[in-house]
């Protein structure tokens, strides 16, 4: 992929209005500040959708799924527009934009730095900018998750799949070198994420779903 000059100076933009829109976190921001009651001193002290699910459950569990889902969705946007606003208008440039701000948005989501750069696992906001990239990338991710996560009951497991097959369906889709290398970066952050729980699936020892939330 040829990069155009002016799309460089986007880039730093991109990254900086990504980054911190990734930084609004549901779970934490609901359970912090309406809850009073802060996710990340519950269950497995991630600030994701699962954990906010087995801990409070209830009605709120939709408003952070709407942030997860809200922020991801702006991330990518501001991406395209500030491309297009540097006069930039190939196809090939634009789904760079995507992944940049896609790779911005899940840091800021994972290392918050109004939060203490402790954040969730980009599974919820991951998926969401699968989507807005590309519906084949999104068929492969969401369709291994889906299915591993209802047949074994394991979330992390489905969660795994996603942040594993990213790069292969990104090669297979756009096949170009500088988005596959942005794609092992994303599937690789979501898999570094996940390492406590690859430790207890390998070791039997991980919780599975339950529509029931912890007493």
């Amino acid at each position: 992929m040829i990069i155009p000059g002016p799309f460089l100076y986007a880039l730093p933009v991109i990254a900086i209005a990504a980054y911190f829109l990734g930084c609004f976190n549901g779970a934490v921001i609901v359970s912090k500040y309406i809850l009073r009651d802060d996710i990340r001193t519950h269950g497995s002290g991630n600030a994701g959708l699962t954990n906010f699910y087995r801990t409070f459950g209830g009605f709120l569990t939709i408003v952070v799924i709407l942030c997860d889902v809200l922020k991801a969705v702006l991330a990518i946007w501001f991406a395209v527009l500030a491309a297009r606003y540097m006069r930039v208008d190939e196809a090939s440039v634009i789904v760079l934009a995507k992944y940049w701000g896609a790779l911005f948005c899940l840091l800021g989501h994972m290392f918050p730095c109004m939060f203490h750069f402790k954040g969730g696992k980009g599974i919820l906001s991951g998926g969401t900018i699968a989507i807005m990239i590309d519906w084949r990338i999104a068929l492969v991710v969401w369709g291994g998750f889906l299915v591993l996560a209802v047949v074994t009951k394991y979330v992390s497991l489905g969660s795994c799949w996603a942040g594993a097959s990213f790069p292969f369906a990104t090669w297979f889709v756009y096949q170009d070198a500088v988005l596959l290398i942005l794609s092992i970066i994303i599937g690789g952050l979501i898999l570094y994420m996940h390492r406590a729980n690859i430790h207890r699936l390998l070791t039997g020892t991980e919780n599975k779903f339950s529509l029931h939330k912890k007493k």
